[in-house]
């Protein structure tokens, strides 16, 4: 799998349809007086420009994080040995937390795989939590990066008990 997507699209010289589609199929909206083509906006239309869009891996492993965190009941990203990493990090005042921990993605055709370790909250249920976990990030991936999302595979790892966590940690450091 690559490291970067790249998007090429053909392009196209099409008059845009109504929003409702055209009365007959096989006919094509015209737009009077625009030479530019651009449907009188003054910029060249989107599907006239060259070019490529390239989307790495780590952009899909941090939308993927974000959306993770966003559910209810899901305490922290990542596996035991990535969560002891990062707090020896945050106790010795090196880098910050690293956004993408827990997650990764591969990226081949303009299709992603995600994996995403999570830490569940005690008292959520622990499948309920796991499954909005997988459509929330192949929602928000779908949606903001315009890929198709072919598979979520998540883990839970840990269950975070009462009085632990980022707090408790705090109060132990102090």
């Amino acid at each position: 799998m690559s490291d970067v997507a790249t998007i090429e699209e053909p392009v196209e010289d099409r008059a845009e349809e109504p929003a409702g589609g055209p009365a007959d199929p096989g006919a094509v909206q015209e737009i009077a007086d625009d030479p530019a083509g651009d449907g009188g906006s003054g910029l060249l239309g989107a599907s006239v420009v060259k070019g490529r869009i390239k989307v790495a891996d780590e952009v899909v492993e941090k939308v993927a994080a974000l959306a993770a965190l966003e559910i209810p009941g899901v305490a922290d990203l990542g596996g035991d040995f990535e969560r002891a990493f990062e707090a020896v990090r945050d106790r010795i005042g090196v880098g910050s937390k690293r956004a993408t921990q827990g997650v990764r993605a591969q990226i081949e055709n303009q299709q992603v795989a995600v994996d995403v370790t999570i830490v569940i909250v005690y008292g959520h249920v622990v499948m309920d939590v796991a499954a909005e976990v997988k459509v929330n990030v192949a929602r928000s991936v779908s949606r903001m990066l315009g890929m198709r999302v072919v598979e979520v595979n998540v883990t839970v790892d840990d269950v975070r008990l009462p009085g632990e966590g980022r707090a408790a940690e705090d109060d132990e450091a102090a």
